[in-house]
């Protein structure tokens, strides 16, 4: 330690008498320094700002780190039935509640000329509508905009001839839709690099003005400003924060399904011991990965595999924008049957609106099966009896509950939705192209680390990524000792 206090001394020595060595060579002695702001001091606040915001976009490019993001909602469909959290756009920043949605790439919001967009929220949330006029960073994304040619790609947008817009227009599975022209502004995020906070961080973003909205989006009992899509897609949030070295091409979240809900949503790798990985189905839109077979009590069900592969828009998808889970009649038929033979004994089932229900007068946990979902790879996904069912209603004070999967006829499809995916760590490793999870408690702390797993460093989180808990800042102690050390080092020098 003395020898290394030693070698400090002697670099600050050689730095005091640089000067003076330089000058001896004939050099110049002193530096000359340049005003940037004008002597008249005549330079607009706007300036200042945005010279500062292109230095902080350098710093943050050079640190790279842990973008978070608040998680509220829930999973049921008889409080919430979607996850949802909250970003600021524009300059001045103006929040937007948005749900949290992998099974799309573009991040939209309601505009402000939008016609037929709920005006309130049964969410007890404010809604906000974007205005391009009322942002000093905002611009409309044109056709000849090199951007536009991301949306373009995956057929979501092409150009009004009239205006020279870069518009899109998006279908859901559910039927709803929304239509408007993409603006590129400013999204402010808080970064966490190392154990420091970096708040009030920002980016260009492209994103979606939404002019009109169709099917459920325009219901307000569960209304929020728009969709935050987390798909692969060049025209996706986590693609553009990548391309412009800000974040890793990772996320994760962890979906709290009791309690009120919530939960953790990263850009950012989540460390668990307990993860297993799958490879991702290549060249596909959507998040889809290779179910093998099903598993109830350990026995796998007698379902033909070709039932879950994936080819011509079939396959199964995680989806964080699906409230339930859906299985292929193939695959539901004997998926209900081994849960109903299994519970025969116990329980009282009955069919309520075409879905197989269970009269219980105990806890779930104790008489429903467990369930495992198989995956390439050899990884399995664990499901508890509230993984697959759903508590509907109580009928003279015996709780009834449903089997939460649903069926969908003449299709190959399975998509695993937030019932499934709630109370599990998720990690979408873009660039090792895999997804992985662990059973979780979603209400704890976890550890992040700022790249994939080929990566870097660890980012250990003590807290849960809120304003309450994030990582402090350095100790003022080390600044401390580093001007004791500093001074020390000049008066050796001056005894040299």
């Amino acid at each position: 330690m003395a020898a290394a206090l030693v070698t400090v001394y002697i670099l600050i020595c050689c730095l005091l008498l640089l000067p003076a060595a330089v000058s001896s060579f004939g050099f110049p002695a002193a530096l000359k320094l340049e005003r940037v702001i004008p002597a008249n001091h005549e330079m607009e606040l706007s300036q200042l700002m945005a010279r500062d915001k292109a230095r902080h976009g350098r710093l943050l490019q050079s640190l790279g780190g842990v973008i978070d993001f608040p998680v509220d909602g829930t999973f049921d469909p008889f409080v919430v039935g979607l996850y949802y959290t909250k970003l600021r756009l524009g300059s001045p920043p103006k929040d937007f509640y948005v749900q949290v949605d992998t099974g799309s790439d573009v991040l939209w919001v309601s505009c402000a000329s939008c016609n037929g967009c709920p005006q309130t929220s049964g969410l007890q949330i404010q809604l906000n509508f974007f205005d391009p006029g009322n942002s000093v960073t905002a611009t409309p994304v044109s056709c000849s905009d090199q951007r536009c040619s991301w949306g373009i790609q995956s057929s979501d947008s092409g150009c009004s001839v009239q205006n020279n817009l870069c518009a899109y227009t998006f279908q859901y599975g559910d039927g709803s839709g929304t239509s408007g022209f993409y603006v590129s502004d400013v999204l402010q995020f808080d970064m966490i690099v190392g154990s420091s906070l970096v708040p009030n961080s920002t980016a260009q973003v492209v994103f979606g003005c939404s002019t009109s909205q169709t099917g459920d989006l325009v219901k307000s009992d569960r209304a929020v400003d728009g969709i935050f899509g987390f798909g692969q897609q060049g025209m996706s949030v986590i693609s553009q924060l990548a391309s412009q070295g800000l974040a890793p091409r990772v996320f994760s979240h962890c979906l709290k399904g009791e309690n009120g809900g919530g939960g953790i949503l990263v850009l950012g790798e989540i460390v668990e011991p307990n993860m297993v990985f799958t490879p991702l189905v290549p060249s596909q839109p959507h998040y889809n990965v290779n179910l093998l077979s099903i598993s109830v009590n350990g026995q796998p069900l007698p379902i033909n595999p070709a039932v879950f592969s994936t080819s011509n828009g079939q396959g199964t998808i995680i989806d964080t924008g699906t409230t339930l889970a859906y299985l292929s009649e193939a695959a539901y038929v004997p998926f209900v049957e081994a849960i109903t033979n299994a519970v025969s004994q116990s329980v009282r089932p009955v069919v309520s609106k075409g879905n197989q229900c269970y009269v219980i007068a105990t806890s779930v946990a104790d008489i429903f099966p467990p369930v495992s979902l198989n995956f390439a790879g050899g990884a399995s996904m664990f499901l508890n009896p509230q993984d697959y069912l759903i508590q509907q209603n109580n009928v003279g004070g015996t709780a009834v509950w449903c089997i939460g999967f649903q069926r969908i006829q003449n299709q190959g499809i399975t998509i695993l939705g937030d019932l499934v995916l709630k109370d599990k760590i998720f990690v979408y490793d873009l660039v090792g192209q895999r997804i992985g999870w662990a059973n979780y408690d979603c209400s704890m702390s976890v550890n992040v680390s700022a790249t994939s797993s080929s990566g870097r460093s660890e980012y250990v989180n003590a807290g849960q990524f809120s304003d309450n808990a994030a990582p402090q800042k350095p100790s003022m102690d080390i600044v401390g000792n580093t001007l004791i050390l500093l001074l020390m080092g000049i008066n050796l020098c001056n005894f040299a």
